[in-house]
């Protein structure tokens, strides 16, 4: 039985426990992942397995158990979403949006009839973005929860010495390596590299490359948004430079997402409930 820190699983409370939670202090997490295709050169679990990592690095710096000073619960993690992007590739599974939408909801409803009061959303997959928003915008209004949505790779990925980890990836990756390239492949040889099939990893180059080059708005990748499917970018199903990768970049970006992660639940621990205000109206 490993004895590594974890965080405090919400399963392994009893229901008399919620009674002695601060609400003023106790965050839910409810991890959010996806089980699609990464390529000829990773597993379908990249998503999950990535989120699961990163909470896993987390702990240590939170402490383990309700004792900790830092009362954070994690929710069972929902491994398949909306992956509707990557469905013509085989063995991913996807949900319809509305599906992925009602799902969080009810589980965000549960905790809040448990008496807590603080939740975050935690996202290893680039396609929930816009449900992630949706998401703790409607739990705020129905539940009058305190809701957050952060994905992982979004947080600060600082070194020890406080340097951006993202900036050892040439401009050209930050910019269009966006599934399963050289970020997404080094963590999981560090992770999993049991299941990595680094003889298959290449430089997937991506066809917004091009666009970027020939067209001053549609390819800046801000001012237009295009409606895509994976094959749309490049025909085996990633981009990036994965051939790139290598364990020790992967083992740095993990803790790093981990110290962030950490700080960011102490900083919901910390965060007054009075953040909501209950009624705007003029006296």
């Amino acid at each position: 039985m490993s004895t590594a820190p974890h965080l405090p699983r919400w399963a392994d409370l009893c229901h008399t426990d919620f009674a002695a939670l601060d609400p003023a202090r106790t965050v839910a997490l409810l991890p959010v992942a996806a089980i699609e295709q990464h390529g000829p050169h990773l597993p379908l679990s990249v998503d999950t397995d990535l989120v699961e990592g990163v909470l896993a690095a987390a702990a240590p710096h939170l402490g383990s158990g309700s004792g900790s000073g830092w009362p954070v619960y994690v929710l069972p993690t929902q491994a398949v979403g909306y992956s509707s992007e990557h469905q013509r590739f085989a063995g991913t599974l996807t949900l319809q949006p509305e599906t992925v939408l009602r799902l969080w909801l009810e589980l965000g409803e549960s905790v809040a009839r448990a008496g807590v009061r603080k939740l975050l959303l935690f996202n290893g997959h680039g396609g929930h973005h816009g449900l992630l928003e949706v998401a703790a915008r409607e739990l705020r209004g129905r539940c009058n929860l305190l809701v957050y949505g952060a994905s992982w790779y979004n947080l600060p990925l600082l070194d020890a010495q406080g340097q951006d980890l993202l900036l050892r990836l040439s401009p050209e990756e930050r910019r269009f390596g966006i599934h399963a390239g050289q970020l997404e492949t080094a963590l999981m040889l560090a992770l999993r590299p049991q299941l990595v099939r680094m003889e298959q990893a290449r430089h997937f180059r991506s066809s917004s490359e091009e666009r970027a080059q020939r067209w001053p708005i549609l390819g800046n990748g801000r001012s237009a948004k295009l409606g895509w499917q994976m094959q749309d970018y490049h025909p085996e199903g990633a981009v990036g430079n994965a051939a790139a990768a290598d364990a020790a970049l992967g083992h740095e970006l993990l803790q790093a997402a981990g110290r962030s992660l950490a700080e960011l639940l102490r900083e919901l621990c910390q965060l007054p409930l009075t953040t909501l205000v209950q009624d705007n109206r003029a006296p």
